[in-house]
């Protein structure tokens, strides 16, 4: 009988992948009793604005060249075949289904812990998929008390975001530590992000 294998989901555009994500996803694996840790990477939303937002085929590819020597890591495009605008319980309903013999927890950064009550049927999440939490820069602290099914894990707090590096890469700044070498390399000869439009609407937080 094949045995169970726990897996951890890290969702996110990875708009690049960088080492924030790579250092998150190897504490996760390191420090927790995840099995594997799969790296899934949403599609673009067609709801909203696209602001130098790769295609989701090439997102994935940078994943793959940031993990390809860590069999532990996986990427997973199932969203790209999923109705958008996609949401997590859905995801995870699906991937249960596809794959029994895995038991899936959810990887989530503690700024998405104030707005969880809203992401579609939450409560069931929070019933059947453990979760992950990893700090975010100016979490209050009363959102990481007496969270239900959830671990708050000591990973390092590196306040690294994909759009400094898109922008600093739009000004011509040469950022190679800030990505996977692989990753670097591809993005410097695929020239992308040399352009950059900034949004003009305010950030809000959505479903991963």
């Amino acid at each position: 009988m094949q045995s169970i294998m726990t897996v951890g989901l890290f969702f996110g555009s990875f708009n690049p992948v960088h080492i924030g994500h790579l250092a998150i996803a190897n504490h996760m694996l390191a420090f927790t009793e995840m099995d594997e840790l799969w790296f899934v990477i949403s599609p673009h939303n067609p709801f909203k604005k696209r602001q130098n937002m790769l295609s989701e085929t090439d997102r994935l590819h940078l994943v793959n060249l940031a993990i390809e020597d860590h069999p532990a890591y996986r990427s997973c495009d199932i969203e790209f075949r999923m109705s958008r605008p996609s949401y997590t319980v859905d995801t995870l309903a699906r991937l249960t289904d596809k794959y029994p013999q895995r038991k899936f927890s959810l990887i989530m950064g503690s700024d998405n812990l104030a707005q969880f009550h809203k992401w579609k049927n939450s409560e069931a999440i929070i019933a059947n998929y453990h979760r992950y939490i990893y700090l975010r820069p100016e979490t209050a602290p009363q959102l990481l008390e007496h969270i239900p099914n959830a671990t708050v894990a000591d990973a390092p707090l590196m306040d690294i975001s994909s759009t400094f590096i898109r922008r600093a890469i739009a000004d011509g700044k040469d950022v190679p530590f800030y990505m996977h070498d692989k990753v670097y390399h591809y993005v410097k000869e695929m020239h992308f992000y040399e352009k950059y439009v900034p949004s003009r609407a305010k950030k809000i937080q959505t479903e991963a």
